[in-house]
């Protein structure tokens, strides 16, 4: 058993000791910043098509995440998040696992 496997087991344990129930969207993202205490940042990027121009449009969004305690995220690991209530004024989305880990790489302004 790896790291990464250990990890994800240790989480749905986490998440089946607290309160937060997972309901709602799923989604998947990138994590930008792991600074704060028990949250992360994870960026989200969308590619949609525009009919009318037969173009796709890229566009981003940061979404702050609640991680349960004893669980380790670093910069550039991919995580599912999943949507909960509303936990402060920011935060209403859980992370539920680690898809990847990754290396900690340049996140440029656009």
């Amino acid at each position: 058993m790896n790291d990464l496997d250990r990890m994800n087991e240790i989480l749905s344990k986490k998440l089946s000791e607290i309160h937060l129930l997972p309901r709602g969207q799923t989604l998947s993202g990138v994590v930008v910043s792991n600074r704060a205490k028990n949250t992360v940042v994870v960026l989200r990027e969308i590619v949609r098509k525009i009919p009318k121009y037969n173009r796709y449009m890229r566009s981003r969004s940061k979404i702050h995440a609640h991680v349960p305690d004893g669980v380790s995220i670093q910069q550039g690991d991919v995580v599912e998040i999943r949507e909960t209530r509303k936990i402060s004024k920011t935060k209403s989305w859980i992370v539920t696992k680690i898809l990847k880990r990754g290396e900690i790489r340049e996140i440029t302004q656009s």
